[in-house]
Parts: structure tokens; C-alpha cells; sequence
């Protein structure tokens, strides 16, 4: 079994009264207290599970690294044996100041075994080392050597300069910005565009670091493409598109981006069906978020809270809507012209369709005046669907008349570009909540026809 921390510590005070190097002293640690040598340079350093975890975050905050998911179960997992992907395995490298090999990360050495046949003896006598004593006249060293050599060549290749990755993130970032405003069928095009160029740099050969920045880049825009599809009713190139965005941002491997991934992916079933795959995706990405207080895990609780309320399950979505607000409330403020950001009015949204769904007219409709406030202009998919979301409240308050004027008077009122299956789906929802008497009214039958009628003749 493995011995205890404080078996460790003895043998650091005996490397620091000796003048060990480290090598020496995570070897004795190793043969010693029968642990990996990746735990072994951790408890050569003194080092907790938490310092360890926090010196890695530095070192990336410091080099410019994008920050790993990595926590304390992480790192003791791999302590045990589990292999991390090779973005995290070069971290690791980094911050112990070693190679794979050094930290038992890439293959195990066993003194008692010899894997190659020896290499030749040297002469007894010889005045000068020559290329047989160095063993570079041996066959087998020499294969060694330029496999070596090899390696090292193709560990250090990479297609993809930092000053191109800063270009390529300047533009993933500037179509996050547009996508807000933009038209789902102009920025299919603009997306697909710069993602060709990434994917052409992840289909070579980079170094862990670099291939991971591609996967995030790769997980971000494959989102935006799955959901300018989703609001174009093109919902099983959606669904498929959202399945890439998740393998992108597993290969990635950071928690905040495979939360955020599937959270988002919690839309398509949310609108589409089915809502019980709504729910399993946020609670999913709340549950990968562990409780910590970030604009995702608020994002995660309030589309659980809302799939949760139109599913019926009232008590649940309600705890799930006080999860929201709390941690929306100690999450740092991010930025509002961004597509992938989670502001407060977005957060007013989702919280509108669970008031709405759970009957509570009165705090659904002050959600949606503050929401709406908060859209200067009222323009756009979201702030029409927060009018609908109205309109289902004046349903619930039986006045039908009045919820189809709104439906239909929201409806119109979006740019034809905007007008997107999306928004015809939450408008037949009005239709669908309506009393059945009341669907044969003037205003309920114009609303149905508004709906039936193609793009070009509204």
C-alpha cells in the first residue's frame, strides 16, 4: 500500500540536508512509499493536491495558456494510474519541469527487464572514446537515436504560428459579437468560413496546447452553426451539428466549455421535443459545473428550471430557478455584446419561460418588462419571444382576444431575415394553450392564417 504523506516529508528533509537534486528525491519517494512517480514529484515539492492545481492555473495564467479543467479529483485520478489527454499531459510537463516519461506518463522502466538486446561492449582498451564506446556504431543505439530524434521533430512541428492563432481567436470573437444582431441564414455562411480554416489547422499535426485552443475554437463555432440551423428549422442538421460541438469541446477537455456546450444544446429539444432531453442536457452541464459560481452554471439551472416547468415538475423547477439567481448573482459580470456570453436579459428570458410555464402570471410578466428594458431597440428573435411569452400570460389572465393581437402584432413585427421557425413554433404555442372554444374566434383563426401564410405575402 502506499505509505502516507508524512513518509514523503521524511525523505524531503533528508534531500534537503543531503543536497538531493529533485530526481533523486521523487525516485526515493517512489521506491519508497510505492506511488506513481507523478505523485512522486508532487510530494517531492511539498506540494497539497490544491497548491498543485492552483501553481498549474498560474503557470497557464502566466505563459498564456488557455486554463484547463482540471480540479483535485482530476489530478489525484491520474496520480492512480488514469492517462490524461495529451493537452493536459504537456501541463503537466510544464509544471513539474520534466517530460512524460519522467512523470511515468509514457511507458515504466524496469531495471530487472531489458525491452532492446544490449548494446555491444566496448573495447577493454582504447586510448580515445571512439563511436563504439559512445554506442553510436551499435545498430540498435542508432535506430534508437533517429527514432528519438524523429519524435522530437514532430512533438516540436506545428502549422499554426501564435500570431496566426491570435488572428483566428480575434475572429471567433467578432462573430460572436455579430451573431447577436445578424440574420441565422447570412451567418451560416460567415461561420462555416472561418471553421474551415481551423479545421484545416486541427487536421495537421500541432503541439498538445495549440490542438487544444483549435478544439475550443472548433466547440464555439460548431454551437453557433448548430444553433443559426435550429432557429432556421433545419433541425436534424442541428442536432448533428450540436454532437460535433460536444465532441469538440470533450476533445478540449475543459469543464466550462463542455457545460456550456451542452446547455446550449438544451435549446433544441427545449423548442423542438422532446423536453425530457431538455432537461437531462442542463441538468448535465449544472452538474459538470459542480455548484461554482459562473455565468454557465446559472445558464445550466435556468434552462433545467424552465424545461423542468413546462414539463410540470413545479417544485423542481423552482429550486432550480433560486439556483439560477444565486448563482447569476456571485457569477463575475460578463460582457453583453456577446453571443456566447450569459447576460442578465438572457437570464430574464429563460426565467420568463418558467414563470410562464408554472402559471405564475405576475412574476413571468415582470421578468419580461425588465427583460425588455434591457433591449433598447426591442427588436430581434428574443425579445419577440419574450412578447410571446406575454401573450401566453394574457391567456392564462382569459384574454384570448388580446394574446392573438399580440402573437400576430409580435410576429409581423420581426424582420422578415428574423422571422425564423423558431419564432412560428412559439406563436402556434398561443394557439395551442388558447381554451378550445376560444381557437374558433376571429382572432385566434386570423393568428393560425398568419402563420399558414409564406414569407413573401405578409
Amino acid at each position: 500500500m502506499p505509505h502516507k504523506p508524512s513518509c514523503a516529508a521524511r525523505i524531503r528533509a533528508t534531500a534537503a540536508t543531503s543536497s538531493w537534486t529533485l530526481d533523486r528525491t521523487v525516485a526515493a519517494i517512489v521506491e519508497c512509499c510505492g506511488v506513481s512517480r507523478l505523485r512522486a514529484h508532487r510530494l517531492a515539492r511539498g506540494w497539497t493536491l490544491r497548491h498543485a492545481v492552483d501553481e498549474l492555473r498560474r503557470l497557464c495564467a502566466r505563459d498564456g495558456i488557455p486554463q484547463p479543467g482540471v480540479d483535485e479529483d482530476q489530478l489525484a485520478a491520474w496520480e492512480k494510474g488514469r492517462m490524461p489527454r495529451g493537452g493536459t499531459m504537456d501541463l503537466l510537463c510544464r509544471l513539474y519541469e520534466t517530460d512524460a516519461q519522467g512523470l511515468g506518463l509514457a511507458g515504466a522502466y524496469h531495471p530487472d527487464t531489458q525491452a532492446l538486446p544490449p548494446a555491444r561492449p566496448a573495447p577493454l582498451q582504447q586510448a580515445s572514446p571512439g563511436p563504439t564506446a559512445l554506442g553510436l556504431a551499435d545498430p540498435v543505439n542508432e535506430a534508437i537515436e533517429a527514432y528519438r530524434r524523429a519524435l522530437d521533430s514532430t512533438l516540436a512541428s506545428t502549422t499554426a504560428s501564435a500570431t496566426h492563432l491570435e488572428v483566428l481567436d480575434e475572429q471567433v470573437m467578432d462573430l460572436r459579437r455579430v451573431y447577436i444582431s445578424a440574420s441565422p441564414a447570412e451567418m451560416l455562411l460567415r461561420l462555416l468560413r472561418t471553421l474551415e480554416e481551423v479545421r484545416l489547422l486541427a487536421s495537421d499535426r500541432q503541439p498538445a496546447t495549440v490542438q487544444v485552443r483549435l478544439s475550443e475554437m472548433i466547440a464555439v463555432l460548431a454551437t453557433l452553426v448548430a444553433d443559426a440551423l435550429m432557429k432556421l428549422g433545419r433541425l436534424d442538421q442541428a442536432r448533428m451539428w450540436y454532437g460535433t460541438a460536444r465532441a469538440a469541446a470533450d476533445d478540449a477537455g475543459g469543464i466550462e466549455l463542455r457545460s456550456r456546450v451542452r446547455v446550449q444544446a438544451a435549446m433544441l429539444p427545449y423548442y423542438y421535443g422532446p423536453l425530457e432531453r431538455a432537461a437531462g442536457l442542463a441538468r448535465d452541464a449544472r452538474l459538470l459545473n459542480r455548484g461554482r459560481a459562473t455565468s454557465t452554471g446559472a445558464f445550466a439551472a435556468a434552462a433545467e428550471a424552465r424545461a423542468l416547468a413546462r414539463l410540470g415538475d413545479g417544485e423542481a423547477a423552482r429550486t432550480a430557478i433560486s439556483q439560477a439567481l444565486d448563482l447569476f448573482e456571485r457569477a463575475p459580470a460578463g460582457p453583453d455584446d456577446d453571443a456566447w456570453a450569459f447576460p442578465r436579459r438572457r437570464l430574464l428570458l429563460y426565467l420568463s419561460g418558467a414563470f410562464t410555464a408554472l402559471g405564475e402570471v405576475q412574476e413571468a410578466l415582470r421578468v419580461q418588462q425588465e427583460a425588455l428594458a434591457l433591449y433598447p431597440d426591442r427588436t430581434g428573435i428574443d425579445p419577440a419571444l419574450l412578447r410571446l411569452e406575454e401573450a401566453m400570460c394574457m391567456v392564462h389572465q382569459r384574454s384570448a382576444e388580446e394574446a392573438c393581437q399580440l402573437a400576430s402584432s409580435t410576429y409581423l413585427e420581426v424582420p422578415e431575415e428574423l422571422r425564423t421557425e423558431i419564432l412560428g413554433v412559439r406563436t402556434m404555442e398561443v394557439i395551442r394553450i388558447l381554451p378550445v372554444k376560444v381557437r374558433e374566434t376571429r382572432a385566434a383563426r386570423q393568428l393560425g392564417e398568419l402563420l399558414a401564410l409564406p414569407a413573401s405575402r405578409m
